[in-house]
């Protein structure tokens, strides 16, 4: 049960659901409690930042 719950959570923040909303679904009454266990980044949101920063650099050079 306890890696659906890690699994549907990975998900949303990868989702770009807020910690906030997260950390009330679960039920965490500290958010760095569900920011110890459940913020690392994705392989999916690392390869998105990525992209977002060439963009911008690309923007800036027009």
């Amino acid at each position: 049960m306890h890696s659906f719950r890690h699994t549907h959570t990975s998900l949303q923040i990868e989702a770009g659901v807020g910690l906030k909303e997260i950390q009330q679904r679960l039920g965490h009454t500290d958010i760095q409690t569900t920011m110890n266990i459940y913020a690392h980044m994705t392989d999916n949101m690392e390869e998105k930042a990525s992209h977002q920063f060439s963009k911008l650099i690309e923007d800036l050079q027009l």
